[in-house]
């Protein structure tokens, strides 16, 4: 048995006052980090970071299997696709769609534009 734990069960049976527990003060780790990226002025790749990661939510399995976001500059994703074909149906009609979801999740100011290269 735990000592702290029989020291409590000890104490109660004794009619002693119950010592208060003690506040779990954990943090998550991503908070002071993020903190700590803007400070030193990464925080802009860490953007480019979490939207990278979300690329494969955003267009599905099927699609981030067969591209891959390279870099986000300046507000503009560029995306690399692997087939001709898929480059065409990405930049002409899935383009408007999947721009809107990363401004939703990210806000505008982070993806303005999605431009689409092969390779």
């Amino acid at each position: 048995m735990n000592s702290s734990l029989r020291a409590r069960v000890i104490a109660e049976w004794r009619g002693l006052p119950e010592a208060g527990f003690t506040r779990d003060t954990a943090k998550l780790v991503s908070e002071p980090l993020g903190r700590i990226m803007q400070s030193l002025g990464l925080g802009d790749r860490l953007r480019e970071e979490e939207v990278k990661r979300a690329w494969k939510e955003i267009v599905g399995e099927f699609l981030a299997g067969h591209s891959t976001p390279a870099a986000l500059q300046n507000g503009v994703l560029v995306v690399r696709v692997l087939q001709p074909t898929l480059h065409y149906e990405l930049d002409r009609v899935w383009k408007p769609q999947l721009v809107q979801k990363l401004k939703q999740r990210f806000g505008a100011r982070v993806v303005r534009d999605i431009k689409f290269r092969i390779g």
